[in-house]
């Protein structure tokens, strides 16, 4: 038996809270779902749909949209939040940039989404092998758009930057909390650090989209998101992604509360307001949950914007 989260086996048990009626994914077994499932099982790839039980797993294999994860499925750091198993990771796979840019192909994606574990292990937190991917993938599939969801790389000087250069079209790298919350829920991280990188690829290449992302439940205030708002924004984010964490197991961090609908709507209002160019706020968002819809929504409203401003 693998036991997912070693880090976990002494922590106290929190008892999960019943989800309301409003937290309930879409569940479908069409063929495409299957199709999708076979196609990511024979390149061997991960997919961060499977490892962090994503709710949305069975909606977007039916429409072939799959998020693959890279350099593994063993992570270096111990999030209390997240589901992906944790502990020493295997070496990394030379082919995977030929993998995922087959899968890219077979699945005939117009918008793929790759993230990765983070690899604390590795010298450059896994940056180079990274922007193979994103290279391998332009080039089997040029057609295609790339959204990477990265970790922060170690916080290790210019590694990042490798990234960067490989030229994704929106560069993602999830906040996840309030930065009280930061030594509960995401130890081995650095709030301004997240900020900073958001802010540093955006000064690099200023035409590549950024993101982030927010849960709420985990304890934080609506004065602390709104203050994470303002915090991106410095740092010129385009998009916001606002969802409702949802606790894994008993020894996760402890789920607060479920966030009522409306309040995830008066987020996105707020968000909206203060400048995003697009916000996605739900109990059910997720980083890649429509990513390729939102991906277009987004290049419309930038070339909107330059219209506008042109005739200035």
């Amino acid at each position: 038996m693998i036991i997912r989260h070693p880090e976990k086996i002494n922590k106290p048990s929190n008892p999960i809270k019943k989800k309301p009626k409003w937290i309930k994914s879409k569940i479908t077994n069409s063929q495409n779902y299957f199709i999708t499932k076979s196609i990511i099982n024979k390149n061997n790839l991960n997919t961060v749909c499977q490892e962090a039980n994503c709710p949305n797993i069975t909606e977007c294999w039916s429409k072939r949209h799959a998020t693959f994860m890279i350099m593994g499925d063993i992570c270096t750091r111990a999030c209390s939040f997240c589901n992906v198993r944790t502990g020493k990771p295997n070496l990394l796979d030379p082919l995977e940039p030929i993998k995922i840019a087959q899968a890219t192909k077979d699945l005939n994606l117009k918008h793929v989404v790759i993230t990765s574990v983070d690899r604390d292990d590795l010298k450059d937190g896994g940056a180079n092998h990274f922007s193979k991917v994103i290279r391998e993938t332009k080039k089997m599939n040029p057609q295609t758009t790339i959204e990477v969801l990265t970790p922060d790389f170690r916080r290790n000087g210019d590694s990042y930057k490798k990234v960067v250069v490989a030229n994704p079209d929106v560069f993602n790298h999830n906040i996840e909390t309030v930065p009280n919350l930061y030594l509960k829920v995401r130890p081995g991280s650095r709030y301004f650090a997240s900020v900073n990188l958001l802010k540093s690829v955006k000064e690099i290449n200023s035409t590549i989209f950024t993101k982030s992302g927010v849960m709420l439940g985990l304890g934080e205030t609506k004065d602390q998101i709104v203050q994470v708002m303002d915090d991106l924004l410095s740092a010129n984010v385009d998009f916001l992604t606002i969802g409702q964490y949802l606790q894994p197991s008993v020894k996760h961090h402890p789920l607060q509360r479920y966030v009522h609908p409306d309040e995830f709507e008066e987020l996105k209002k707020i968000a909206l307001s203060k400048g995003f160019l697009i916000v996605s706020s739900s109990p059910l968002t997720r980083s890649s949950y429509h990513a390729d819809e939102d991906f277009l929504k987004m290049k419309k409203l930038r070339e909107k914007q330059s219209q506008c401003h042109s005739l200035q």
